[in-house]
């Protein structure tokens, strides 16, 4: 990978679920489950959800929200704002049949709606391959030798989406 911003797009790419976090009215961070329904280009991701949810309450009293995603080797945490979209035109182009499970009424469900997360910045920890062999080594050896395993962050990178 030539860049951190290449290598986070790709990990950003790997992954259909998120944690969603917003602040509740007391100012609490709260996480919920998303399906990821599009990523932009631009670190942005494009979530269906319901108008009458509480995220979209908390989002319009604190449009500051974060995302998390991760598997066994590798982590993706985003901060920037939320934003409703009633555009039909967006909520066509998001929809998939599997939505009818939330949506009873398909497409044209009158509380569905498009949450456009804006990434500002993020940052990922990539333990794939080599990196992920070598840790694992590196524990095994301080196991037997009785000794604190050393921090391994893999390919740690920052980014300004």
């Amino acid at each position: 990978m030539s860049n951190d911003r290449e290598r986070f797009q790709e990990l950003l790419e790997s992954f259909d679920d998120a944690m969603l976090v917003t602040r509740d009215a007391d100012g609490a961070p709260r996480a919920r489950p998303m399906h990821v329904a599009k990523r932009g280009a631009d670190g942005d991701l494009f979530f269906a959800t319901s108008e009458d949810s509480g995220k979209m309450d908390e989002l319009e009293k604190d449009a500051r929200a974060a995302v998390t995603m991760q598997s066994k080797d590798a982590f993706v945490s985003i901060t920037g704002t939320g934003q409703v979209v009633r555009d039909r035109a967006v909520i066509e182009d998001l929809w998939s049949p599997a939505m009818k499970a939330w949506f009873p009424e398909g497409r044209d469900d009158p509380s569905l709606v498009v949450l456009r997360f804006r990434a500002e910045r993020g940052e990922y920890w990539d333990m794939r391959g080599l990196k992920k062999v070598s840790y694992l080594y590196e524990a095994a050896k301080s196991i037997a030798k009785g000794e604190q395993v050393k921090p391994n962050e893999g390919h740690h990178g920052e980014v300004r989406v």
